[in-house]
This record gives structure tokens, C-alpha cells and sequence, in this order.
């Protein structure tokens, strides 16, 4: 694999940290800033509306931009946000420094995905993508259960002016690593960019994503509270818990890589979506003993991000297809849609929390994943057709 492959993934390190660790210090942030815990919850929700923003608008306004560029400018601009969120006197602030650091977090996924296609042979592009998005899955393992605990010992705050130094670290990487020369298509015009938005196979993936995501986070972002107060692990149990949970994410976006390669992405999200939908069912009644919590949490993990690979190299395929003058847009409202997901399911897990019990955010969340296999496979049946279609149309043209 090419070295500016691993540079993407070095920065996507530094962001997944910053992305994830909120989950973690949830429940910490909520009792220093006197806010209740959907309102901690809603720092996870507008993070997310930060990248469905940024992300295809910010993609669309840097199209003619040199790639490297773009990319060192949007470390920058995740160095800045990070170090306001250290500095944050209120929650408002907070929440302002948040969106900033979404924003950037977008178009780096947007052209990073297109950029580790575009680096690698067609029948490796799924595993392209697999690597730079381990840097997510790398800051699953390390960096959020390290940044959990560092925020459970010495603040949240002390949280962020680490992330910030991860951050300037991935910055230089970027500049030293990333070659001045990348790839770079002709920037999509506004119409070509229309397109997109209203091509219905590419909405219908879209739509494939926010539901995958929003069923998973519905649970994910009040994973602290429900481990601390159903299953009465302590607070400082959390990053550990943290760290097991991203061992497996790590384990789990390797071989959806993988399987998105051998089986084809509509195949391998199918087994990925139908074992999300049975483990947060499961996660219901498991979540009341330690032992059975933690193991369901563990196989929660190998799942939960193994649909990244599939998802991306699907939206690709089919932007290459529908849209090819728009493949970096297609990309970037994909992006835009797996954090819509996360948005959605945040905000729904929160207004559960405030009107049900924390227990229901998990079978609440299977249901949702039972609805993203359902439009995976609709979208595997127009597959078929279209190749039937096409195949007959050769055999009318042969004769």
C-alpha cells in the first residue's frame, strides 16, 4: 500500500479520537457543566451535524483546491477546534468548538475515501479504505479509552489539549508524508452536483447509511451511562470497557474490509446489518449483568463500524456509475449521511433516555438496523435487475 494511504490513516487517528471520546466522558461532562445527559448527548448529535455539513459543501467549495492543501488545511482547522474545546468557559462555547471540529472531519472522510480508491489497483479499493479508516478504529482502541481516562482523572478538559497535540502531530505527518502531486478530478459543477442528490440509487444508499449508523448510536452514545448505571460498573471501569470495545471495532473494520471485497459490499452489509439488529436486541437484556454485558458489548464491537468499507465502496461504484463526474460529492454526501445517522440516532437515544429508560435505546436501535438491511437488500434486488436488464440487452444485440 502507498504511503500517503498510511498519512490518511495517521490523521484519521487524531479525528476518530476526537470523535468518539465524547462517548466516554458523557456522563463526566454532564456533572462538571450542571447540564443533563441528553444535553451531554446533544455534544455527539451537533458534532455530527458539523460533518453532514461540512462534508459535502466544504467538499464542493474546495474542489479545485491542490488535495494536499485541503488536507493540511483542515488539520489546522481540527488543531483549532480542539484547542477552543479545551478552553471552552460554557457549554455554548463547547458546543461551537464541536461543530468547528465537524466541519473539518467531513471533507477530510469525503477526500480521503475518494484518495485511497484512487491510490490502489479496483480490487483492493475496499481494503484502501478499510486501512485509512483503521486510524478510526486504532483511536477506538487507544485513543478514546486513554482520552476516557484521562478526562475521569484529570478533566475533560485535559481531554481535548491532548487531542489537540494529536492532532499537530498528524498535521506534520500530513505535510512530511502526503505527496504535493495527488490525484485530482475535474471539480463537479453545480448541476453534476444536483445530480447526485436526486439520482434515487444514490439517495437509497444514503438512506442505507443514516438508518445503519442511527441504529447503533440510538445505544452507542449513552454506552457510558448504561454500562454505569444497568449494569453498575464504576466509572472508572469505563475506559477499559472502552478499550475492549475498540479491539474489537479494530478486529471488525479489518474483515468488513475483507468480506466487502470477497462477497461484494451488498452481501457483506446484509451479514453485517442482520448481526447488528440481533446483538443491540440481545444488548436489552444483557446489559443488567456485568459479565453478559461486556461480553455483548465485545461482539457489538467486531459489527458496529464493519459496515465503513461496504458503504463506501458501494457509494463509489455506483457514483462511478450514475454520477461520474460528481464521485468526490457522491462520496462526501456519504459521509454527510453517516453522521446524519449518528445525529439522528443520538437525538432519538437522548429523547428515550428523557421519556423511557436507557435499556430501551438498545432494542429501539435493533429495530432500526432490521430497517437498513431492508433497504440493503432492495437495493441488492435493483442490482440484479439491472444486470438481467443489461445482460438481455446484450443477448438482443449479439443475435
Amino acid at each position: 500500500m502507498p504511503i500517503a494511504l498510511f498519512a490518511l490513516t495517521l490523521s484519521a487517528f487524531a479525528i476518530g479520537t476526537t470523535e468518539f471520546v465524547i462517548v466516554g466522558l458523557v456522563p463526566t461532562i454532564a456533572t462538571d457543566l450542571g447540564v443533563t445527559l441528553p444535553s451531554a448527548g446533544l455534544l455527539v448529535s451537533l458534532y455530527a451535524v458539523g460533518v453532514a455539513v461540512g462534508a459535502p459543501v466544504l467538499t464542493a467549495l474546495t474542489g479545485k483546491w491542490n488535495r494536499k492543501h485541503v488536507l493540511l488545511s483542515l488539520m489546522a482547522l481540527f488543531v483549532a477546534g480542539n484547542i477552543l474545546a479545551w478552553q471552552a468557559p460554557s457549554y455554548e462555547s463547547l458546543i461551537l468548538a464541536r461543530i468547528l471540529t465537524g466541519l473539518a472531519h467531513g471533507v477530510f472522510f469525503s477526500i480521503g475515501s475518494t484518495i485511497a480508491t484512487g491510490l490502489v489497483a479496483k480490487e483492493k479499493e475496499a481494503s484502501a479504505i478499510a486501512i485509512m479508516f483503521t486510524g478510526l478504529t486504532v483511536a477506538l482502541v487507544t485513543g478514546v479509552p486513554l482520552g476516557t481516562w484521562i478526562g475521569q482523572n484529570f478533566g475533560w478538559r485535559a481531554t481535548f489539549l491532548v487531542v489537540s497535540a494529536l492532532g499537530t502531530l498528524a498535521l506534520i505527518g500530513s505535510a512530511l508524508l502526503v505527496p504535493n502531486n495527488l490525484k485530482q478530478g475535474k471539480p463537479a459543477t453545480l448541476s453534476e452536483q444536483m445530480k447526485v442528490l436526486v439520482q434515487p440509487r444514490l439517495v437509497l444508499v444514503y438512506v442505507m447509511t443514516i438508518l445503519g449508523y442511527g441504529g447503533t448510536f440510538t445505544a452507542f452514545t449513552y454506552l457510558a451511562p448504561i454500562l454505569q448505571e444497568e449494569a453498575g460498573f464504576a466509572p472508572s471501569a469505563i475506559s477499559l470497557i472502552m478499550l475492549v470495545y475498540g479491539v474489537s471495532v479494530a478486529v471488525g473494520n479489518i474483515y468488513g474490509g475483507k468480506l466487502a471485497d470477497k462477497k461484494g459490499p451488498i452481501r457483506a452489509l446484509t451479514i453485517i446489518f442482520s448481526a447488528l439488529a440481533v446483538i443491540l436486541f440481545a444488548l436489552t437484556f444483557t446489559m443488567g449483568s456485568k459479565v453478559a454485558a461486556v461480553i455483548t458489548v465485545l461482539v457489538w464491537g467486531a459489527f458496529a463500524f464493519g459496515n465503513v468499507p461496504g458503504l463506501q465502496v458501494y457509494v463509489v461504484q455506483l457514483a462511478e456509475k450514475f454520477t461520474p463526474n460528481a464521485v468526490d460529492v457522491a462520496s462526501g454526501l456519504n459521509i454527510a449521511a453517516f453522521n446524519i445517522g449518528i445525529a439522528l440516532g443520538s437525538i432519538l437515544g437522548g429523547a428515550i433516555v428523557d421519556g423511557m429508560q436507557l435499556s430501551d435505546t438498545a432494542w429501539i436501535g435493533a429495530i432500526i438496523s432490521v430497517a437498513a438491511l431492508l433497504v440493503t437488500r432492495y437495493c441488492g434486488y435493483l442490482d440484479k435487475r439491472a444486470l438481467s436488464t443489461a445482460n438481455t440487452a446484450n443477448n438482443a444485440t449479439s443475435a
